[in-house]
């Protein structure tokens, strides 16, 4: 008898997505967490070069930096694709709970 809300090759696909994707899921990760924390050292390094200037000033000047532009928009695309794979994975992650569910319930039924 098959599980008839989420098949067993399913779940085995899900499985399979899972391991085969725990590299570039962590380096999502890695590199958000990276890139979310290089802004500060980022903002710093704009600001010293202007160290003539007031706090405010300097402040002003790292983020209107084309450097500084150009480092949030590489951390757009590391949070899209972050939140992109955190939210495969745990759809993955409910389709095999699912399925377990499912077997225990037709199991609990024999």
């Amino acid at each position: 008898m098959r599980n008839e809300l989420i098949p067993d090759e399913a779940a085995e696909a899900a499985f399979d997505w899972l391991h085969a994707n725990v590299d570039a899921i962590a380096e999502a990760r890695a590199q958000r967490i990276y890139l979310t924390e290089y802004r500060k050292v980022l903002k710093a390094r704009i600001m010293k070069e202007h160290d003539d200037e007031a706090i405010g000033a300097q402040e002003r000047d790292a983020y209107a930096s084309p450097r500084y532009e150009e480092h949030l928009h590489g951390l757009r695309i590391a949070v899209e694709r972050d939140e992109r794979l955190q939210f495969l994975k745990e759809t993955y992650f409910a389709k095999i709970e699912a399925w377990r569910t499912a077997a225990a319930n037709r199991r609990a039924q024999i």
